[in-house]
């Protein structure tokens, strides 16, 4: 059976690339009816926060993404140590006392030759014996992988193809520390053999480590997981994906308004495709994902297109879902929601106009408080000509029994009577209404504003009107 993992360090939030790489990774499970887990690497005692935990869990719940776990490193410190030990009983792995000076001039004493920095060995029992090196008093030693010496390692790289190492490259990695904490190749190797975890789906700079841990797979006589390795995602300019980039947290994008199933879709499709589909539900995505079709190339975030993919769940998804989601947008905008229109029918007005749900609450916010237009606005349409025609059309809207089609027809009447073209009253009469000069259908509007609020803000802004 298929089984998959997500092993965040956390030592920050969950960003894009994390996200790209969780998300493959369930879908992959999923497809084939398998096991994805959740494993929170936290060795990193100095920089892992429950902060940081928190905010993974809450990325991960608000994607959709659910997991077996989570699995935390630090609980299972008692099973690295034994299978440290296992392999220093059987050869394979060594007590190394070398001491952090000792290493350092060791580095800058092969950088001065102009070789690769690498531990030379030194501790390994049968060249500490030649050397005569003893363990110093009260030393806690690190336990030390005695790679192999000669050959290489080959793999089958999912997404890459064929690499081959040679074990001459590779020099005795850390396995535990003296504190009894694991380094990431052990602990990594371990958490899988013991999760039984078959298919290793990451970014790619974990490529450089595989091999490594191939050597500690074959030392505990354990078959090897399948390997994947993601290309990294750049920005539109090509650079690293940075934050002014938009690699901002997961739950950033919650917190702007972008729906959790466009972001799914959108991380899907930074590096895999399946044909010329652009949009397609979770269902579709599980039902299609594989890795055959991973590009081994690097995919470009580009914040634009998830904005226009983001707009389009907008416009399919279920109004009351929406105005919830913007409820809490114009609550913090001082906006009375008891005072003005029911918000879904705000929201079915507006949602093909914007990409976010925040832009949405933001085009919403005249609906439940007066906006007053900015002089600019003012000086723009406030043409003085238009005064009686405005001051014609209050008194007719404030008479009639209030629809969208008796506002449109009363508008129709007054241009024609006057002989004016839409633009000239619908403008002015938009800025009075709702303080902005861009909105939906002025007659759609002001029915959604309420007869007594634009008849009122209309007389209020005719008070200033140029004569």
């Amino acid at each position: 059976m298929v089984r998959t993992r997500f092993a965040p360090s956390p030592t920050g939030y969950l960003h894009i690339g994390g996200a790209r790489t969780a998300l493959f990774c369930w879908a992959y499970a999923k497809r084939h009816g398998g096991t994805f887990i959740l494993r929170i690497e936290d060795t990193d005692r100095e920089r892992s926060t429950q902060d940081s935990v928190n905010a993974i869990l809450d990325g991960m719940g608000w994607l959709g993404l659910d997991y077996e776990g989570p699995y935390f490193q630090m609980d299972r410190l008692a099973r690295y140590r034994e299978v440290a030990e296992k392999l220093v009983a059987d050869g394979k792995a060594y007590y190394c006392y070398a001491s952090r000076e000792e290493l350092e001039q060791l580095r800058e004493r092969q950088r001065a030759r102009g070789e690769k920095p690498r531990y030379d060995g030194r501790w390994r029992p049968e060249n500490a014996k030649r050397a005569g090196l003893k363990p110093p008093p009260d030393a806690q030693p690190v336990v030390r992988f005695r790679n192999p010496d000669a050959g290489e390692v080959t793999f089958k790289d999912l997404v890459k193809g064929g690499i081959t190492v040679a074990n001459g490259e590779l020099d005795d990695l850390v396995l535990l520390r003296a504190d009894g904490i694991p380094t990431y190749n052990f602990g990594v190797v371990v958490d899988d053999i013991d999760m039984a975890i078959t298919h290793v789906i990451r970014g790619d700079d974990h490529v450089n480590n595989t091999p490594r841990q191939i050597n500690v797979y074959h030392a505990l006589g354990a078959g090897l997981p399948l390997f994947a390795h993601v290309p990294m995602i750049l920005g539109a300019d090509g650079e690293r994906l940075s934050k002014r980039h938009g690699a901002v947290s997961v739950t950033q994008y919650r917190d702007d308004g972008y729906l959790p199933e466009a972001l799914v879709n959108y991380l899907a499709r930074l590096g895999w495709s399946h044909g010329d589909e652009e949009m397609f539900s979770r269902e579709q995505l599980v039902e299609w994902f594989d890795l055959d079709h991973i590009s081994a190339s690097a995919a470009r975030f580009n914040p634009a297109k998830l904005a226009w993919l983001n707009a389009q769940y907008l416009k399919a998804a279920d109004e009351a879902r929406l105005a919830a989601l913007a409820e809490p947008f114009l609550t913090q905008d001082g906006c009375d929601l008891e005072k003005g229109p029911p918000l879904a029918r705000v929201v079915a007005l507006l949602r093909g106009r914007v990409n976010t749900v925040k832009d949405l609450a933001d085009a919403a916010v005249y609906f439940y408080r007066v906006l007053d237009p900015s002089e600019q606005l003012r000086r723009q349409h406030y043409a003085p000509d238009a005064k009686p025609v405005l001051l014609d059309l209050r008194q007719r809207l404030s008479k009639i029994e209030w629809s969208r089609e008796r506002i449109g027809g009363e508008l129709k009447a007054v241009l024609a009577e006057y002989k004016l073209k839409m633009p000239r009253l619908a403008m002015p009469l938009r800025v009075m209404v709702t303080g902005t000069a861009e909105t939906p259908p002025i007659d759609a509007t002001l029915e959604l504003v309420g007869k007594e609020e634009a008849v009122r803000r209309i007389g209020k802004e005719l008070e200033r009107y140029p004569d």
